[in-house]
């Protein structure tokens, strides 16, 4: 899609940026297949906010998200759904059946990520969690899974309340630990046999795009992720006379250096793929040369020929390295986890695209021009049960941030530097607006397969 408009700071396109800020977004005028069950959202919408910001500010690591499992189940019963919660794990889904019709998975996740919140709202996290290697570690809702369980707690809200307005069967999955991969431990305990199987899994993201903005794409949208733990031995000695020992500290900022020869040189530069050393821990103090390094990396691709070779010129890298330093012994080198590929269904991304556009309007739905590195295993539900996914993101930035840009700089470009990216420890989406679209985006995706056919329509 083209525009030849900029981004207005209410969110809308402009000709011109106009001089002033807000954060306030109109709410969408409504397709006629979404509007009944959008009614009442307004209403609920200071409850919603309430509720995000509560759970920002009580955000949980992967697999520890109790008090957020039990705030979605509770809130699931009150709204008359079926609940069942310890789904691998933490996880908690809520069936509610109502005639006739398809089966739809709608799926959030729950988790937070090991950041410090440098976000400075009122209702920043300032809690602290304890990770899988039982360090003590702030925990920050970074990712934005707070906004998802928001979103998706309003949908069902709304589809409990306007069963007239729909008929099927809603799968609701609040999902635990998508920053580790939560979805194949649901699959591992039983969830294809203890849910209704679903025709169609639909997902979305928040994503740092202004608000009221979503884009999605068929085909591949977001890519593979592996991350391997790495360990390099040495032999420690005293600071002072480094030459009696053999140093992992060298020996590993050797590998760092040499890593990031693997996508410059080794990878083609019409392909998409990222190597990234997170965490690199060696030694205790200063004058003393430990026995090990521990690297952690993460790795992208999107295409299995371009994932194989990344990990072969990783696992070289390490060894050569390695063996170059005169270490005493192989290094160790350690899966942590992987993600697939999330692949979109063609025919049933056209018409979620179709879907929101009709909700949200001409020139707010754009299709991705390429896939993004993020990583995602939602796709997990779909692949298990053989059956179509679409996954799509939607913005929520403060439209201001982007004053003066136009989509399509946007989409080629990428976000200006000024705007916290997920992860970040300053982002932080506006919730007043972002909320209603991500309770809408939902309903109209999924009303096109649970609308209920008038008697006597063609």
């Amino acid at each position: 899609m083209t525009t030849d408009g900029t981004i207005a700071t209410d969110g809308t396109i402009a000709t011109t940026a106009p001089a002033s800020a807000t954060t306030e977004l109109a709410a969408p005028a409504p397709a006629a297949t979404v509007a009944p069950l959008l009614a009442g959202l307004d209403e609920r919408l200071p409850g919603l906010l309430a509720l995000y910001e509560d759970l920002h500010a009580h955000p949980e690591l992967s697999f520890q998200e109790f008090r957020t499992a039990g705030v979605a189940a509770e809130r699931l019963r009150a709204q008359g759904w079926e609940v069942t919660e310890g789904v691998g794990g933490t996880g908690v889904v809520g069936v509610l059946a109502n005639g006739p019709g398809p089966v739809v998975l709608l799926r959030a996740d729950m988790d937070a990520l090991p950041v410090r919140e440098e976000t400075g709202l009122p209702y920043a996290s300032t809690a602290t969690g304890t990770d899988p290697d039982g360090n003590e570690v702030p925990v920050m809702h970074a990712c934005g899974h707070d906004m998802h369980v928001t979103c998706l707690l309003g949908a069902t809200d709304l589809l409990a309340a306007h069963r007239e307005a729909w008929s099927g069967t809603v799968v609701a999955v609040f999902q635990p630990a998508e920053e580790v991969g939560g979805a194949p431990a649901m699959i591992e305990d039983g969830f294809l046999d203890r849910f209704p199987r679903a025709a169609v899994c639909l997902g979305q993201h928040v994503a740092p795009a202004p608000v009221g903005f979503l884009g999605t794409r068929p085909g591949p949208v977001m890519a593979a992720s592996d991350s391997l733990r790495v360990t390099l031995f040495g032999r420690g000695g005293h600071g002072s006379s480094p030459e009696t020992a053999v140093d992992p500290v060298v020996m590993a900022a050797a590998v760092v250096m040499r890593l990031q020869t693997v996508v410059s040189r080794e990878i083609g530069a019409a392909q998409t793929a990222v190597v990234t050393v997170g965490s690199l821990h060696a030694g205790t103090k200063e004058n003393i040369i430990p026995d090990t390094a521990e690297l952690r990396i993460n790795m992208r691709s999107t295409t299995p020929a371009v994932r194989d070779r990344i990990l072969a010129a990783v696992t070289r890298i390490v060894r050569a390295e390695a063996a170059a330093s005169g270490a005493p012994r192989e290094p160790e080198i350690a899966p942590v986890n992987a993600f697939p590929v999330t692949v979109n269904d063609g025919p049933a991304t056209a018409l979620v695209q179709s879907a929101l556009t009709e909700a949200f309007g001409e020139g707010r739905v754009f299709t991705l021009p390429q896939v993004i590195t993020g990583s995602e295993d939602f796709g997990v539900f779909g692949t298990a049960l053989g059956v179509p996914s679409v996954f799509w993101h939607f913005g929520g930035a403060d439209p201001a941030l982007y004053a003066g840009v136009t989509p399509d700089s946007l989409l080629e470009d990428g976000l200006p530097d000024t705007v916290p990216a997920n992860h970040s420890p300053r982002f932080a989406p506006v919730p007043g607006p972002t909320i209603p679209v991500g309770v809408t985006a939902l309903l109209a995706a999924a009303a096109h397969w649970l609308r209920k056919e008038t008697p006597g329509a063609a």
